[in-house]
């Protein structure tokens, strides 16, 4: 038996512990173990001292997990990105007719609560945020300055939000 397998026999119990708290799993635990187990064989010339051995394949499991969950993470992201290359656009589910009814409801009520909005507040707020218009575009077609238009739009943005909390929170 050599060196290397006498210290793993004695420590691989031990650093399969730990690799379960790093990874969350027992599947990710041993693959973690493992790989860290392959990568400490291949570099086992730099471990200076055996009594090392421990800790220093503790830390390279550590670093596996690590990198497994890293992978992870992305996955969800890799897997929309792969689907948008074949051409599928992902969507989300319809609305349930619960969720269409309280958009509506929702809608009915701010255009109302607009409504009680003074003109000049009220186009500004229609254009930037209903219509999508830039601010300077917006201003220009306002006749006045940038700097009054986001005065303006502020003001109509907040005079709304009162008219609507009034509405919901009576």
């Amino acid at each position: 038996m050599s060196d290397f397998d006498r210290l793993l026999q004695r420590h691989k119990d031990s650093v399969y512990r730990q690799m379960l708290r790093y990874c969350g799993n027992p599947t990710d635990a041993e693959d973690a173990l493992s790989d860290a187990i392959l990568k400490a064989y291949r570099s086992l010339d730099s471990l200076k001292e055996r009594e090392a051995f421990r800790p220093w394949l503790v830390q390279i499991g550590r670093r596996v997990c690590g990198r497994m969950k890293h992978r992870q993470s992305l996955r969800p992201a890799l897997s929309l990105a792969a689907l948008e290359e074949e051409g599928v656009q992902p969507h989300a589910p319809d609305p349930t007719p619960e969720e269409l009814a309280l958009a509506a409801e929702t809608k009915t009520c701010l255009y109302r609560a607009l409504e009680e909005v003074p003109e000049p507040y009220r186009s500004a707020y229609v254009a930037s945020d209903l219509e999508d218009k830039s601010n300077q575009e917006a201003a220009a077609e306002a006749g006045i300055t940038l700097a009054a238009y986001k005065s303006r739009l502020h003001r109509a943005r907040a005079m709304l939000r009162e008219r609507v909390d009034k509405t919901f929170c009576p």
